[in-house]
């Protein structure tokens, strides 16, 4: 890892409507600011409208998902005409086209009966409705494509989903990256190390679970090793790291340089981690000071950690958490 910011542009699929694109039932559009302004310069978007996509056309009649029996429909509010079938059809083939991008991760738009990730209003048998449903096309998405980066517009605009969401698009991307063509042993040994602090800092029951799985590539069949290792992987960046785990990754980064810092740079140091621990300062302010020393005193080791650069720094994601 080099010590700038990851800058290599990565593709991710999204609900054409958070672009600007006039593909909602009235010929409106929900276009999101962050995604299209400030995320998109580093990001190849693959838009996806079922709706129009499936052929319901421009404009069209609301719809809405309704109970019915064990099974959860998609019907015209109005006519109570029932697109269950051909949305479900269309998704099924859509995602095996999206799944031959090698997509880093997707964006969904909140509430639609289409593609609402969760707590989606399905009507009840007595017309009434439950915040309990996932869209059609977002329910086969995310079953067809589990370790793929999934997140709604709505939950990103809370600043520690939003700075999870693009470390996991960020990190998929080089996970890919890994394990396309022939990778080697010496390969995952390096990847696994560069990502040791990052991992620690959202679960270190999996980075042991992984460190033990990674000591015995040898024993396992490729595709096997290669699935398992991802799987934990991106299940462990799913966690949202809390201000306690980054304190104890920031302390154990500090340890590297202790004997090198003078007295007044331990102080200074130890204050900002626990300024960020209470609370009082972002994330950026200790992390900017620990990239500093390993600079200055030329520590391979933490230059090499993604968890000082998990994503590029333009898009100052650490400012808000």
């Amino acid at each position: 890892m080099s010590e700038s910011s990851p800058t290599v542009t990565l593709r991710v699929g999204v609900s054409s409507c958070l672009l600007g694109q006039k593909v909602r039932y009235d010929r409106g559009h929900k276009r999101d600011r962050f995604l299209s302004d400030e995320l998109g310069p580093f990001v190849d978007w693959v838009p996806v409208c079922p709706e129009v996509e499936s052929g319901l056309g421009l404009p069209r009649p609301t719809m809405h998902l309704a109970k019915n029996g064990d099974s959860v429909v998609l019907i015209e509010t109005k006519s109570g005409l029932d697109h269950t079938r051909t949305m479900k059809a269309f998704a099924r083939r859509r995602v095996r086209e999206l799944r031959e991008l090698n997509l880093s991760g997707y964006v969904l738009k909140k509430d639609s009966p289409s593609c609402g990730m969760t707590r989606v209003k399905v009507r009840n048998e007595k017309g009434m409705p439950d915040r309990n449903g996932v869209g059609v096309f977002a329910a086969i998405l995310l079953q067809a494509l589990p370790n793929l980066p999934i997140e709604e517009e709505g939950r990103l605009h809370d600043a520690r989903l939003r700075e999870n969401f693009i470390e996991r698009i960020f990190a998929f991307q080089r996970l890919n990256m890994l394990f396309t063509g022939h990778w080697t042993r010496q390969q995952v040994v390096a990847f696994h190390t560069a990502h040791k602090l990052q991992l620690m800092a959202h679960s270190t029951k999996i980075y042991r679970d992984l460190g033990q799985r990674v000591a015995a590539v040898k024993d396992l069949p490729r595709t096997e090793f290669r699935d398992g290792y991802i799987g934990d992987f991106m299940t462990a960046l799913s966690k949202v790291v809390s201000p306690g785990r980054n304190t104890n990754v920031l302390q154990h980064c500090a340890g590297y340089f202790k004997k090198q810092l003078t007295f007044g740079e331990r102080a200074e140091l130890t204050d900002l981690i626990h300024d960020y621990r209470k609370g009082l300062v972002p994330l950026v302010v200790p992390l900017t000071l620990i990239r500093h020393f390993a600079r200055l005193y030329d520590i391979d080791y933490l230059k090499g950690q993604y968890f000082l650069d998990p994503h590029p720094r333009e898009l100052m994601l650490r400012n808000h958490v």
